[in-house]
């Protein structure tokens, strides 16, 4: 009877995980017939069968305690890298003050300001978070690619593995752009807007929350080019739907600029969206190259012939 009940309460308490983990159920299959080495397990399981598959409640909590392990593993490597930020969070901070000492007026220190007993604890441990984060990327990446790829092809796991040295590089350029780019001029004009009105005195909570904010959206942003490229490449994006759905890209780009600035001037907004724009002018060439070498869209043209 205990055990009934604790298998009712487990199912009860999982239900909304097999919700979120609905779309492994594909890599639980190729876990599944990847098994035996046949032929079968070499291509896509959804083309070898006619039957539909269906997770069984084993194959769903195999799937729940292997994600388990590995999201242990990279909470452990966060850990250790935010107990190695601890000690680096001091120099980093020097220099993420740096924009903001060179737009303060000669004369004036360029100590940030806070409100709180604890704000400069608080933000001294964001920053060491931020950098355990940044550092435990390579741990929290293979860990990722260890739970994913049994679920993928071949061509697939191809594109992805090939694909991680240059999204890391993107990352890298997006973020130096951001820091020498956009942050001078974004910080001048805020700091010199309305002197007469205004006397800036910048706390270091918000202060930080908009470079490191800026500085990583604008990572990730370069990334996006390369991502629709892979993406092109396996046949799912082609350059025909980005150019259709232009205007949905200029919204989402003036959306994104605003998320990424949490401000509500039009002079960062505009710094932060053109940008955007440009790298989805940048995915739509890349994507209409990928479909040429992968040979999509010479099979569908031959297709459109007869």
């Amino acid at each position: 009877m205990i055990k009934r009940l604790s298998r009712m309460v487990r199912a009860i308490l999982f239900f909304p995980i097999r919700l979120i983990l609905a779309p492994f159920t594909a890599i639980a299959h190729a876990r599944a017939t990847s098994s035996t080495p046949t032929e079968a397990a070499i291509t896509d399981p959804l083309e070898s069968s006619d039957e539909p598959y269906t997770m069984t409640f084993e194959d769903f909590m195999e799937n729940v305690r292997e994600l388990r392990t590995r999201f242990f593993r990279a909470m452990i490597g966060l850990v250790l890298g935010t107990t190695i930020g601890f000690f680096l969070a001091g120099p980093v901070l020097e220099a993420l003050k740096g924009p903001y000492c060179r737009v303060v007026p000669a004369g004036e220190s360029c100590t940030l300001v806070t409100l709180g007993p604890t704000s400069g604890i608080v933000v001294y441990f964001r920053v060491a978070l931020m950098i355990g984060a940044i550092l435990a990327i390579p741990i929290i990446t293979y860990q990722i690619l260890m739970f994913v790829l049994p679920g993928l092809t071949q061509k697939e796991r191809r594109f992805v593995l090939w694909s991680i040295p240059p999204v890391s590089v993107l990352f890298i350029v997006g973020a130096i752009f951001a820091w020498v780019v956009l942050m001078p001029p974004a910080l001048g004009f805020l700091q010199g807007f309305q002197p007469t009105i205004f006397k800036p005195e910048w706390t270091a909570d918000l202060y930080l929350s908009f470079v490191t904010s800026l500085i990583f959206w604008m990572g990730v942003a370069f990334e996006t080019p390369l991502i629709f490229f892979i993406l092109s490449l396996m046949g799912i994006v082609d350059s025909g739907a980005l150019i259709r759905n232009w205007r949905f890209a200029v919204v989402g780009a003036s959306i994104a600029a605003a998320v990424i600035t949490p401000t509500i001037d039009p002079v960062n907004m505009i710094l932060v969206m053109g940008p955007l724009l440009a790298l989805y002018v940048l995915s739509i060439i890349l994507v209409s190259i990928g479909r040429r070498m992968s040979g999509v869209e010479t099979v569908d043209s031959s297709k459109t012939r007869f």
